[in-house]
């Protein structure tokens, strides 16, 4: 074990502060927004600060169903009643703590399995994951953080410490399960004989346990259960996203130090093996081979548990291969980091310029992540799938931000504001026009992408009331779409539109007494079998069908209110399909006052 200098300590946290020092205002990002979510509602129920609903993806979810335990929002709820509101300067230098805990574990392991411990600990804070991820507030370096004290206390033989450090891991995210099965490879290789460190590896799912039983016994309900239906109702497990998912983790894991250091390093070990080496790729190996199975958006913050094998295992190079890697990685991560900050700076940025505009209205937020965060702030709501905004309104849109199709209540969108975010540094993380998978798989299998192309284009339309104009609408038409008010979703295939439970179309009163009619077409796989129709308000026709098929309900001449007139289209059930968020009840084909 080599002895490490007051100097080399004070080297190496000088290191992690200048990657934190410069980012100290980074934005609101990423899953940002739900782990406060969670720490919002600790103010109110500290034990259970999951213990709440949120909207993801246009829907209201469970958050008992999150898929980390607490200890993040538990964090994040402190920092929240310390400051009496989230402020990002204050709440990134808390977590400043996580990266030092990290390096400071690492250096701990390198003394023991590096011949450079001083190059290992750089290695690891360099890799791309680890600089990025270690400005936002998702639980990613916060679970690296006690993965690593667990693993460090382990190896130097404190027993009490390792405990206290797996399960806060466990307590962080599910992944640390895989600490057992790392340590006891270490075990075997180590201290075979000593019952006690087999034991003692088990704290973490022991610890997940007893959190799942505490959580059933407040509620009914077992997190993994809820977690379990929100994987099936999204199909988060489906085969092809766990094969792209293996994938883009395999691309990531060249990535963690620099990759041309990674053939060399392979030869060394496999030529000169000893049991160092082989428990370190035992954990790297146990630990990929475990993200395979448990991960299902392919992103290179999954992977930071095993950085410090594989940095370990390449600083058994010389010092200067180890320097000139070091050297091209930390400026890459570098660049990678501020191209980062500025994404989501722009978000910050276009809602703060938005202010006047938003003033006195309802506004609507069509995105996720950090611009939801800020537009909520100023009292925004989160648009919700199959959502009716109204005149008056201002509709914020993200068109990276998983946008959704929306009515207007028979108004028309007007821009008042329109920004591109589009960093000058040709580096991308994720985008419009990118093929990165550094944070999820939909656009590609790249560890990041070199691009000019935009981030994201954000906009904010308010919505203006227009006279309807057609008295008759046939979903397949485009214009139809201004006269939806609400519960019909986006037109498919160019020539038709589901509806929900119940369609509200807002239409031109015709000069003339007219019948008012509707064509529905009813799936195999819809329960639908009765249509009501009605006509401001009151029922105006019924029809009750025996099965699948095309449909038409109409009514004899009616004469609505001059103007304008307001009609409902009615089923009595509906239904939804495993991957489709939307809740269905039939296809509908065309409806209004039936022209001559």
């Amino acid at each position: 074990m080599e002895t490490v200098s007051r100097r080399t300590i004070l080297i190496l946290a000088a290191a992690v502060l200048l990657l934190r020092l410069p980012f100290l205002n980074q934005a609101i990002q990423g899953d940002d927004v739900y782990y406060l979510a969670g720490a919002q509602h600790a103010q109110i129920n500290p034990l259970h600060p999951n213990h709440t609903s949120y909207a993801f993806l246009g829907d209201m979810v469970d958050m008992r169903g999150h898929p980390h335990p607490p200890l993040n929002a538990w964090f994040l709820g402190l920092l929240l009643a310390a400051f009496g509101d989230v402020s990002e300067v204050p709440f990134h230098t808390a977590y400043i703590v996580f990266s030092l805990i990290a390096a400071g574990a690492m250096l701990s392991l390198a003394r023991r399995f590096s011949p450079h411990p001083r190059w290992a600990v750089l290695l690891f804070c360099a890799v791309p994951a680890f600089v990025i991820n270690g400005n936002s507030f998702e639980s990613d370096v916060p679970f690296l953080a006690f993965w690593m004290a667990s693993v460090a206390a382990f190896a130097s033989g404190r027993a009490g410490l390792a405990a206290l450090a797996m399960a806060l891991a466990a307590l962080t995210a599910f992944q640390a399960v895989l600490l057992t099965p790392v340590l006891w490879a270490h075990t075997w290789i180590f201290r075979r004989g000593e019952r006690r460190w087999w034991l003692l590896a088990l704290v973490p799912p022991l610890a997940i346990a007893a959190w799942q039983g505490f959580e059933y016994a407040a509620t009914g309900a077992l997190p993994a259960a809820v977690l379990q239906g929100h994987f099936d109702r999204y199909g988060f497990q489906a085969l092809e996203r766990k094969l792209a998912n293996a994938a883009a983790l395999s691309v990531h894991a060249l990535f963690l130090v620099f990759p041309m250091l990674l053939i060399p390093a392979a030869r060394r070990v496999w030529r000169s093996p000893d049991r160092e080496a082989f428990w370190l790729v035992a954990w790297a190996g146990i630990f990929f081979a475990g993200a395979l199975a448990i991960f299902f958006a392919g992103s290179a913050r999954y992977l930071l548990p095993m950085a410090a094998p594989v940095a370990l295992l390449v600083s058994r190079l010389p010092v200067p291969w180890l320097a000139a890697g070091w050297a091209l990685q930390w400026t890459l991560s570098l660049g990678l980091a501020t191209v980062n900050y500025q994404h989501w700076d722009g978000y910050r940025r276009f809602v703060e310029d938005l202010r006047p505009h938003a003033e006195n209205r309802r506004v609507w937020i069509n995105s996720e992540w950090g611009l939801r965060w800020y537009l909520e702030a100023e009292g925004g709501l989160p648009l919700l799938n199959g959502q009716a905004v109204r005149p008056g309104d201002l509709v914020v849109s993200s068109a990276l931000g998983y946008p959704m199709a929306f009515t207007t209540g028979g108004g028309v969108l007007t821009p008042v504001a329109e920004r591109e975010i589009r960093p000058e540094i040709p580096l991308r993380l994720i985008g419009l026009e990118t093929r990165s998978a550094y944070s999820t798989i939909v656009n590609g299998y790249l560890p990041f992408d070199v691009s000019r192309g935009p981030i994201d284009r954000v906009r904010a339309d308010l919505v203006v009331e227009r006279a309807p104009e057609h008295s008759w609408l046939r979903m397949a038409d485009e214009a139809a779409a201004a006269q939806i008010v609400s519960g019909v979703y986006g037109i498919e295939e160019g020539r038709f539109r589901w509806m929900g439970e119940r369609a509200v179309l807002l239409l031109k009163s015709p000069p003339q007494p007219a019948p008012l009619r509707a064509v529905i077409y009813v799936p195999d796989a819809a329960p639908a079998r009765k249509v009501t129709l009605r006509l401001d308000g009151e029922i105006v026709a019924e029809r009750t069908f025996d099965g699948a098929g095309q449909y038409e309900i109409s009514t004899p001449g009616l004469r609505p209110a001059p103007g304008s007139a307001t009609v409902a289209v009615e089923v009595d059930r509906t239904f939804s399909v495993p991957g489709d968020r939307r809740v269905l009840g039939a296809i509908l084909v065309e409806a209004g006052f039936a022209p001559e």
